[in-house]
């Protein structure tokens, strides 16, 4: 068949059933993204004669004859089209992923539309922005500033990578077709709990297009932990690339690779399984009952805690004495808090592509947040030399901590091995959340009394974590969990139990916040609810008793944390910041009688730096054009980095953005990342590319003196030109002199992520709750944020607004679902409520005036803290509208509209 796209006419042939985006992604057009294959985020939208489509639902033979339209094709004469130009104006995007299909979606829209917008983009997903940027695109607002060399740090510049996002040639992960390129794809438990007794090939093997079947008997014995960390020493060794015993619905069996999607499919379903079933056990208290079913049933060499009673690690820890400090408690708040299993959602899914070269060197390019640590670990699992592995990523689609994760290249590693082939793995939006990892779902019990005065005299909590069938980030989500959310109050008296469990459901992994947000809804409930009972202000209540320059910030154990420090304190900024905005306007009536109306505030504090060691290196090198080349490890997916890092080498180096070239996140650039998590883009590797530009600095200064008098210290350097001695020296110039004489002029910068420092968000809202459907209405939302010097106002806004939209979804809708069998029952986007434009409001960020003394510039980290207090801002603020407690999340209508009807009636 004949169809035009972006005015070229494609003379080809559709499959039987094949959709309009796989058929555009084969001609080339890799704008055109996937984030469902259901119809319902939007990534995958292009025009057909000038009407949006999302093409992963569109039958391909439909746009026969037809005048279609991707991202790529929207310019006009090489000028990007109005709408392009306006989410380059904006920074409409973060990880840009979505942006394709967003832009599409606006371009279209005419006046009309635009007056709705909740309307308009309810088929388009943003998982990111919050939708604040986005509006401010499709309504012409501009946020982008310039910069004048030497500038750039506190100014709201562009990220580079715009031009490139918003025209659809920005290269994610799978934008790329390599010959001959195999396609793999995992067969996966049917049973939560199971021993593989055999696995017939054979049948699979006959199917036309399949090159290879695997099972565990193909693969290394080797155990490893599929989490990401500098130091694995916490990590249990309790996974296998692929294992004779199953241990969750969803667990990887075999692996088919085959020429094609569908071949791979079919031969999935042509291998013969022969299951022994095991006993499975789904709730973390049941599984650490004497007698309930052991899932890893390993030694010592696995690090887990109590292999015999399912427990990956516990902690038991008190300072003060808590029984005499509830007797001297005046009032007394006690309750459980449960948070349930949320999926990251990240539009990107899981993928990767691995080949070996000419040379037999395994490459591996992947949706990523960690390529050093997963060359590290791949080589263990393969025995390789790391000279002979090189993992990197382009431009990644998003993450949250998900892939900080290896879920797909131990896997996509050994078909190469088998095949020889090149190989591409990609998850189905299913398999994100059947077959990936979570966030940690737990339950708190949290005890806390306080004197009449205001002041805290006791406070306890238990914890039980539900790791899932595999421990990777258990250990430390737990940690993390104990930690800044206690120590942020001082108390004489604390005492926490916590344990995290193994059960026979999906994993949990890593996720935005580390196990903060699910204790943080618990602690700053508890902190509500005592200052209501004493009749006094939740702020002042809170202001009365955090932590104080000068104060030890003690969880439970006065040894914890010796390296991290006040590098500035602005938490009393904050409160107050928030207290006068959230106060302004607050007689507003309510809606309507059927309206019950409150306002709630938390709190949260984060040591800015994860603990047991960071490290990040850095490079700068003049060109022999007089720009900069800025080689970093660290990985872009939308958390800022790549514009950052140019920001602030721009600025010590006394040049425009324009000039800084960043070559990023391959482990073949040499150096070393431990990775983009823990918010440490911008105060590791950031000060890694601070120290290496400072040192490039120096040398040019050293070698403009050496080369035409006097001392380093007369000279400076600026605009491209090194400036002393009454010359004016270009730095072509002086590169080619410094060539002549054999030398290179190159600096490295290392951080070791040491010390840490501590940064705070304070959240609140008003809100209105209906009494005939308990439905919420956000009628304001405030988030004030120490985040030290702010480098870029605007990306730093940005993911504050996301990680505010992020956690509203968590705290209002968003729940995976598991039955009764550990499956999971609502495995797409369809029937998981995510946040869309119409969901969000628009929150007012207000910063403190800070400057920290350990992060570049004086910065601080802003990634992941901004997700944290908002389930408690939120639960206060129901808990002041309503006069009920709701203790576990999400608030959704239904549980509201129950609690109502029993505490005042039907109306």
């Amino acid at each position: 068949m004949t169809l035009w796209v972006n005015g070229k006419s494609h003379a080809a042939e559709p499959r039987p059933g094949q959709c309009l985006r796989t058929f555009l992604r084969e001609l080339g057009w890799f704008g055109v993204k996937k984030g469902c294959d259901a119809g319902d985020c939007g990534a995958c939208t292009v025009l057909v004669d000038g009407e949006p489509v999302h093409s992963c639902i569109f039958p391909a033979y439909r746009a026969e004859n037809r005048a279609v339209t991707t991202i790529e094709g929207l310019a006009t004469d090489g000028e990007p089209h109005p709408m392009q130009q306006a989410f380059l104006e904006a920074q409409g995007y973060q990880c840009g992923f979505c942006t394709p299909g967003m832009v599409m979606t606006a371009a279209s829209l005419n006046q009309s539309q635009r007056q709705d917008l909740a309307w308009a983009l309810k088929g388009n997903i943003c998982r990111c922005t919050g939708y604040g940027a986005i509006e401010d695109a499709i309504r012409g607002v501009r946020q982008v500033e310039e910069a004048e060399a030497g500038s750039a740090c506190g100014r709201s510049v562009a990220a580079p990578a715009g031009p490139a996002v918003v025209s659809g040639s920005a290269k994610y992960t799978l934008d790329v077709a390599l010959p001959g390129l195999l396609h793999l794809k995992l067969l996966r438990s049917p049973h939560a709990h199971a021993r593989i007794k055999s696995i017939r090939k054979d049948v699979a093997l006959s199917v036309p297009g399949v090159h290879a079947v695997l099972t565990w008997e193909d693969a290394p014995r080797k155990l490893y932990s599929s989490a990401r960390h500098e130091d694995e020493s916490g990590d249990p060794d309790d996974t296998a690339v692929l294992d004779n015993v199953v241990r969750f619905i969803g667990q990887r069996v075999a692996a088919v690779i085959a020429e094609s999607e569908a071949a791979a499919e079919a031969g999935c379903r042509k291998v013969e399984v022969d299951y022994e079933l095991l006993p499975a056990v789904f709730d973390p208290e049941a599984a650490i009952q004497p007698g309930a079913p052991i899932l890893h049933d390993k030694g010592p060499e696995a690090r887990i805690d109590n292999a015999g009673r399912n427990i990956v690690a516990e902690v038991h820890s008190h300072i003060g004495n808590v029984e005499q400090g509830f007797a001297e408690a005046e009032v007394v708040h006690e309750a459980t808090y449960v948070t349930p299993r949320v999926q990251h959602a990240h539009l990107e899914t899981h993928c990767a592509i691995g080949w070996f070269d000419e040379t037999r060197r395994l490459n591996i390019r992947s949706s990523t947040q960690t390529p050093f640590l997963t060359r590290r670990t791949l080589c263990g699992i393969f025995g390789f030399d790391p000279a002979n592995v090189r993992v990197f990523c382009e431009r990644m689609g998003g993450g949250f901590g998900a892939k900080q994760e290896m879920l797909v290249e131990d896997i996509v590693a050994l078909a190469v091995i088998k095949t020889g082939a090149p190989v591409k793995l990609e998850f189905t939006r299913e398999e994100q959340f059947i077959g990936a990892t979570t966030r940690h779902p737990m339950r708190v019990r949290i005890k806390a009394g306080a004197r009449r005065d205001g002041r805290l005299t006791a406070m306890q909590m238990h914890i039980v974590s539900n790791t899932g069938a595999y421990g990777n980030h258990g250990r430390h989500v737990l940690y993390h969990a104990c930690g800044e959310s206690f120590a942020v109050y001082r108390c004489d008296n604390k005492k926490i139990d916590a344990v995290v469990v193994y059960t026979n459901t999906v994993p949990s992994g890593a996720f935005r916040g580390y196990g903060l947000p699910q204790t943080n809804f618990a602690v700053e409930s508890a902190m509500d609810e005592l200052a209501r009972a004493i009749g006094m202000d939740p702020i002042a209540f809170r202001a009365c008793n955090v932590v104080r320059p000068g104060d030890p910030m003690i969880s439970t154990g006065s040894a914890e944390g010796a390296d991290v420090q006040y590098g500035s304190y602005g938490l009393d900024q904050c409160l107050a910041l928030v207290k006068e905005a959230i106060d302004r306007d607050r007689r507003d009536p309510p809606p309507s009688p059927d309206w019950l109306v409150g306002q709630g505030i938390a709190l949260g504090m984060i040591d800015t730096i994860p603990p047991s060691g960071h490290f990040s290196e850095s490079s700068a090198a003049l060109r022999e054009d007089g720009s900069y080349e800025l080689t970093v490890g660290t990985a872009e997916f939308g958390n800022g980095t790549n514009t950052v890092h140019r920001q602030i080498a721009a600025t010590v180096l006394g040049a425009t953005m324009d000039s800084i070239h960043v070559r990023q996140s391959d482990t073949d650039h040499g150096g070393h990342d431990t990775g983009a998590f823990g918010s440490t883009g911008t105060v590791v590797a950031g000060l890694a590319t601070h120290r290496a530009a400072q040192a490039l600095r120096d040398d040019i200064l050293s070698f403009a003196a050496e080369h035409a008098g006097g001392l380093a210290a007369d000279w400076n350097i600026f605009a491209g030109e090194a400036v002393g001695m009454g010359q004016r020296i270009s730095l072509p110039a002086l590169f080619e002199a410094a060539r002549a004489k054999g030398r290179r002029l190159l600096a490295t910068g290392k951080s070791t992520g040491t010390p840490r420092s501590v940064a705070f968000n304070v959240q609140a809202f008003r809100i209105a709750v209906n009494k005939r459907s308990g439905v919420i209405k956000i009628l304001r939302s405030v988030h004030a944020a120490d985040a030290g010097r702010i480098i870029n106002p605007m990306q730093c806004r940005g993911q504050i607004e996301g990680g505010v939209a992020q956690s509203l979804g968590a705290a209002l809708y968003e729940e995976m679902v598991v039955d009764d069998r550990g499956r999971v029952i609502n495995p797409t986007f369809r029937n998981y409520h995510l946040p869309q434009f119409g969901d969000v409001p628009r929150t007012e960020v207000l910063f403190a005036d800070t400057l920290d003394s350990t992060g570049p510039f004086g910065a601080k980290s802003m990634s992941e803290s901004p997700y944290n207090p908002i389930a408690a801002a939120l639960g206060n603020a129901l808990a002041d509208a309503t006069g009920i407690r709701f203790c576990t999340t999400p608030f959704k209508p239904d549980r509201i509209f129950q609690a109502i009807v029993e505490k005042f009636g039907t109306a």
